[in-house]
């Protein structure tokens, strides 16, 4: 190496600062995210929760979000009317996924948030604009690398509406009241029939005639009715969806 600082490959080999790593990071626009949208019991979350994992993709359980902000209302007493309060709720929850448990304040609440009365509060909360707005950022949050499976009602609607892949999950009511009935009592937590399906009826007429981010297909979705498919056959399908994407 000559004074000058140069090796004798003519390249500089003088520092005056500590030399900096630079690490490439993969654009936010150029993670793949599949959108999952359905009705209640379409066998969305089981069909998203098995497609991540075949393609080891980050999961977005949505609903979880809003089942999260019902239980923390419910627990609290705070009133379904008031809808500033709501929101507040659902900007200071405090929860991490481990697996497929969901922990609030350190609380493992993955059964709790299942219960009919978190659903149903839930689905009514869901359609406040402010409590919306407060779990919008939360949401965007969850794409990462190396992708994402977001499951919900409006995910390829409001919050992906870019995203590779949007798949629309349907069922009739009857046979989404059967999966229901089947989840309780394996479950060990008694049910009815006829209630489960005036509960999916009534639901359904709220999700889908809601003021803000009304439960519809996105444009330019697959749409699949699940009433006589296994979930085998299904996540087969959105994976072979997935994988024309790209050709």
């Amino acid at each position: 190496m000559s004074d000058t600082g140069r090796s004798d490959t003519g390249f500089s080999m003088r520092t005056t600062a500590p030399e900096r790593v630079k690490i490439r990071l993969m654009p936010i626009s150029h993670i793949p995210v599949i959108t999952i949208d359905g009705p209640t019991a379409s066998g969305k979350g089981t069909v998203a929760h098995k497609v991540a994992d075949k393609l080891g993709f980050h999961l977005l359980d949505s609903g979880a979000l809003y089942r999260l902000t019902a239980l923390q209302a419910l627990r609290r007493g705070t009133p379904l009317t008031d809808e500033h309060a709501l929101a507040k709720l659902a900007e200071h929850l405090h929860i991490h996924f481990s697996g497929d448990a969901i922990f609030l304040s350190n609380e493992n609440v993955s059964d709790a948030i299942r219960a009919e009365e978190v659903g149903n509060t839930a689905s009514k909360i869901a359609a406040l604009p402010a409590v919306r707005q407060a779990l919008y950022g939360l949401q965007l949050g969850f794409r990462k690398a190396p992708g994402l499976v977001a499951d919900g009602r409006d995910m390829g609607t409001v919050i992906f509406p870019h995203a590779q892949l949007k798949v629309f999950l349907t069922a009739s009511v009857e046979a989404r009241a059967d999966r229901r009935h089947k989840q309780l009592i394996g479950k060990g937590i008694s049910a009815n029939m006829d209630d489960l399906l005036m509960d999916l009826k009534a639901r359904d007429d709220r999700d889908t005639h809601r003021a803000i981010a009304p439960l519809v297909p996105a444009e330019g979705a697959h749409v699949l009715d699940t009433s006589n498919m296994t979930v085998e056959a299904a996540v087969e399908q959105v994976l072979g969806w997935y994988a024309a994407v790209g050709k």
